[in-house]
């Protein structure tokens, strides 16, 4: 299910503004009863019309970007920087991240126009687990990677238990690499956790969202999602099973 306005808004009738207007004035069907209530939810079986006129749906589409450092997970920026969907430029969907990778960090970032599908994958309770490498100033002990294994307090509370491994580690440099698998998305979390035990990230990159992995991309490249892995992912965030 998805807000009224963001259906009219996606078939590219109006903006998202001028949607929430002509429903507030009457002007908005759905199935032949005219809605008036902003928090409408229509699913994708719903009649829609505009001013007398039936809406065409854009066809759902589903992408994978290995999104290079230096890019804004959204769809424009105010400061003109690079942003994720300048990537895929022969796209006539209005396609978007679901989710955010910070500007500095690179890796897995999945871009769809399917907005019940973007919120399965990102509501905290289904659990994806994205796992991240991190290169950090220092080596951590074992006892500060079990905080972090445990769940670590942050400013806006404790972490859920997180999956762990050295990779490598360097004493003469006095850096280490780290795997870390999380399933929760909070606002720049994995360098914050590091942070909170003492070892900046200098570097970072997502390596896997559940089972999607960076093979055969390179920084910058994106490919389709198959039909087969679009279903795997919503069976993930609907059971905690693939099927």
């Amino acid at each position: 299910m998805e807000r009224l306005q963001k259906v009219i808004a996606h078939s590219g009738v109006a903006s998202r503004r001028k949607a929430e207007q002509l429903i507030i004035e009457g002007k908005v069907k759905v199935n032949g009863k005219v809605i008036k209530e902003l928090g409408t939810k229509v699913s994708n079986s719903d009649k829609i019309e505009v001013t007398g006129v039936q809406i065409e749906r854009e066809n759902k589409v589903y992408y994978m970007l290995y999104k290079p450092r230096g890019v804004i997970s959204a769809v424009s920026d105010d400061k003109n920087r690079p942003v994720v969907t300048e990537f895929f430029p022969e796209i006539q969907e209005r396609i978007y991240p679901v989710g955010r990778l910070d500007y500095d960090t690179s890796g897995i970032l999945i871009l769809t126009n399917d907005g019940e599908f973007a919120n399965l994958l990102m509501h905290p309770s289904n659990e994806i687990e994205k796992t991240y490498v991190a290169r950090l100033k220092g080596i951590p002990s074992k006892f500060k990677i079990r905080e972090l294994e445990k769940g670590i307090k942050l400013e806006d509370g404790m972490t859920a238990p997180a999956k762990v491994k050295m990779l490598s580690m360097d004493k003469k440099q006095e850096k280490a690499i780290v795997e870390i698998s999380i399933h929760e998305g909070r606002n720049r979390q994995v360098r914050r956790m590091f942070e909170a035990i003492g070892h900046p990230v200098q570097k970072l990159k997502r390596e896997r969202f559940a089972f999607l992995t960076l093979h055969g991309l390179n920084a910058g490249e994106g490919r389709e999602l198959t039909p087969h892995e679009v279903k795997q992912l919503r069976a993930l965030a609907e059971t905690g099973n693939l099927k």
